[in-house]
């Protein structure tokens, strides 16, 4: 029962950036904008974040955990947003290719972060690792009394905020898109931008909300990763692929946040699963191709249904040229 109860833990922390990265890349889909950028994204969120817990913690004599975690958020959300708005000019107002300004916009988050992390660590005269130890504590912290909890409270109330917040975002942005007249204002937009044109929406004002706020959202997720998943410490391309596995998530969730929720905590469970089968981290890469394949197989099975409610926005990753329409 421990290790299963230890399993379930590892797969929800692993999942939740992976929840941020897919909720925010289903509000920007939903305009039209196929943002390849969000593993850039959560980098810059995660670096902005570490940049403002560094710069808090070096120049305060008396730490507040509520001022660190405040300067920390709003760090991650400025640094993230600028990338969302870097996309959506390039993308929208000079009409650029999406898919190569999202595969650029991953590269410049990368290397934008590994350069930041390598900087700080040098100005805190460390070498390797930066670690915003008193910050990331804050992030991680607890409800008091989860342990006099048993079984539930390790399962359900062991976690920072951030985990919460991110189920709280996705069940809101469902209900945003589906439930709201400025939700089906959004995905008119990304079905029929000319359409929507027409009937007197601000196509290019909902493309740039959308990406934008998607990429605050995903940010966090870069935050989540820095702060509460590895404690305050940055490392040069710690995120490895989760940036990747939150698109794919996109596909796996069919464009529906609340199917994100589970679909991330399947996810995470199944990039750890080789950590808990007898045959040693040899064949852990194979292993982690398991939500990819899983991935394959939903887009295989929606395709042959052919049902519109399962299939992605009709101009997802289309420039839309207002003169055409």
């Amino acid at each position: 029962m421990s290790v299963f109860i230890t399993f379930i833990q590892k797969a929800i922390t692993q999942g939740i950036p992976l929840l941020y990265g897919a909720t925010g890349e289903i509000i920007t889909e939903k305009s039209g904008n196929l943002n390849l950028g969000i593993p850039g994204i959560m980098y810059l969120g995660g670096i902005g974040g570490l940049t403002g817990a560094f710069i808090y913690e070096m120049n305060t004599t008396s730490f507040s955990p509520v001022l660190a975690v405040i300067i920390t958020f709003l760090c991650a959300i400025i640094f993230s947003v600028l990338g969302g708005l870097i996309y959506s000019f390039l993308t929208v107002t000079l009409r650029a290719n999406q898919n190569v300004t999202g595969l650029a916009l991953t590269t410049f988050g990368t290397g934008l972060g590994n350069y930041l992390g390598g900087s700080l660590s040098k100005i805190a005269g460390t070498v390797g690792q930066i670690t915003v130890y008193s910050t990331g504590k804050a992030f991680k912290a607890t409800v008091p009394f989860a342990d006099d909890l048993g079984i539930f409270g390790q399962l359900f109330l062991s976690y920072g905020f951030l985990t919460y917040l991110s189920i709280a975002i996705a069940i809101f942005a469902a209900w945003f898109i589906f439930r709201t007249r400025i939700g089906l204002n959004l995905r008119s937009v990304g079905e029929n931008p000319a359409t929507a044109d027409a009937a007197g929406i601000n196509v290019s004002r909902y493309k740039y909300l959308a990406t934008c706020i998607g990429a605050a959202i995903a940010g966090i997720g870069g935050l989540y990763f820095v702060m509460e998943y590895l404690g305050g410490t940055w490392q040069n391309n710690g995120f490895g692929d989760r940036g990747w596995l939150a698109v794919a998530l996109v596909i796996f969730a069919r464009w529906k946040p609340n199917h994100a929720i589970w679909g991330s905590i399947l996810f995470g469970g199944l990039y750890i699963l080789y950590v808990y089968l007898p045959f040693g981290d040899a064949i852990q890469e194979i292993f982690k191709m398991l939500p990819y394949v899983v991935t394959i197989f939903v887009l295989v099975f929606t395709s042959l249904k052919n049902k519109r409610e399962q299939q992605p926005p009709a101009s997802l990753g289309i420039t839309y040229f207002r003169e055409d329409r």
